[in-house]
């Protein structure tokens, strides 16, 4: 999978759950919360293990390659 495109749509959910949290917390605060950190925590391991894949992936294809 392009990885800009994982990006992207990481980014839309990241937002999209912003905007639920503060329209459901009700209050004007403009810091992040928790649970906003958590998600985009998380989102950071994901978008970091699919680099890691890719990585691993195109570094077994090379070494296919020579053998």
């Amino acid at each position: 999978m392009n990885t800009l495109a994982v990006l992207i749509v990481l980014n839309g959910y990241v937002a999209t759950l912003r905007r639920e949290v503060r329209t459901r917390v009700g209050d004007n605060d403009v810091g992040a919360s928790t649970l906003e950190l958590v998600i985009i925590i998380l989102g950071l391991i994901a978008v970091a293990t699919m680099l890691v894949v890719a990585i691993t992936a195109a570094v077994q294809r090379r070494v296919d390659q020579i053998n």
